[in-house]
């Protein structure tokens, strides 16, 4: 039906409501997401919506809106549908960039290591960042994207589980002789809707010497959420984390949350405490 009714330079996408237990027509995963894949080079994009709890299968739906060159979301209530559908219709429904890639290199003068949390099934090979054949993740209209780093500062004394401790260098040292501001570059790489030749942009960015508390309430509200995230997951990487600190971290870094988004994480975090 999408096909028949393509629209060009229009919006061409099919949206589908599922728990992701797909037993009428194409049930075979393989088949379906060939099918997805080739309506996907035809210019139809998906969004699926995931529904119910018994048997709701969130890996089948991510992997099918991810051939989809789309997005899904889990809508779990009629305020849920609100913000996925009206409140952010537009970067639900409207693509303007695809197969959209960031690659970050962080400056060993700032930084002697660090970690990316989360985002483990996302991961792209170095060199894949500049195949525009490899398939990656779409950007909507209005959508944003946060990615949280775990970054260590030369000099400072980390401990590696299970590997030994090095034998001809030690802990790096910030080098006085190379000064340098700038924590990293971030480079990004996308595709025009409609297009297969991708752009590049590169971005430094430079060192703040803001402490954790004085960061903005976005920063504070995110490093609360993946910090959750990392709990809920048992994380190794959790350190001294607990619900009781998530919980004051969010507290403080609401804002005006006017959607009241921010007050329903608390009531997760209460719920998990």
């Amino acid at each position: 039906v999408a096909q028949q009714n393509f629209i060009k330079g229009g919006i061409n996408r099919v949206i589908l409501a599922t728990d992701g237990d797909f037993n009428v027509g194409t049930t075979n995963q393989s088949e379906l997401t060939r099918l997805i894949e080739k309506k996907r080079q035809s210019g139809v994009f998906l969004t699926v919506l995931g529904f119910g709890t018994g048997n709701y299968k969130d890996s089948t739906m991510e992997k099918l809106a991810d051939k989809g060159n789309g997005n899904y979301a889990y809508i779990d209530s009629l305020r849920e549908a609100q913000k996925v559908l009206v409140k952010e219709a537009g970067a639900t429904l409207v693509t303007i960039a695809k197969d959209v890639k960031i690659q970050v290199e962080f400056n060993p003068v700032q930084a002697q290591a660090y970690r990316l949390v989360g985002y483990e099934n996302r991961v792209l090979q170095a060199q894949d960042f500049n195949d525009d054949n490899k398939d990656a993740g779409e950007i909507g209209a209005g959508h944003s994207v946060t990615a949280i780093y775990e970054v260590i500062p030369p000099g400072v004394k980390w401990d590696q589980p299970g590997i030994d401790a090095l034998k001809y260098q030690g802990t790096p040292k910030a080098n006085p002789e190379t000064p340098s501001d700038e924590l990293l570059t971030l480079k990004l790489r996308f595709k025009q809707p409609d297009g297969d030749k991708s752009s590049k942009l590169v971005f430094p960015v430079k060192v703040s010497d803001a402490s954790f508390n004085d960061a903005s309430e976005n920063f504070r509200f995110s490093a609360a959420v993946a910090a959750f995230g990392m709990l809920l997951r048992d994380s190794s990487h959790g350190g001294t984390l607990t619900l009781e600190g998530v919980h004051e971290i969010a507290q403080t870094s609401c804002g005006e949350d006017t959607e009241k988004y921010r007050k329903e994480f608390l009531g997760l975090v209460r719920i998990a405490g």
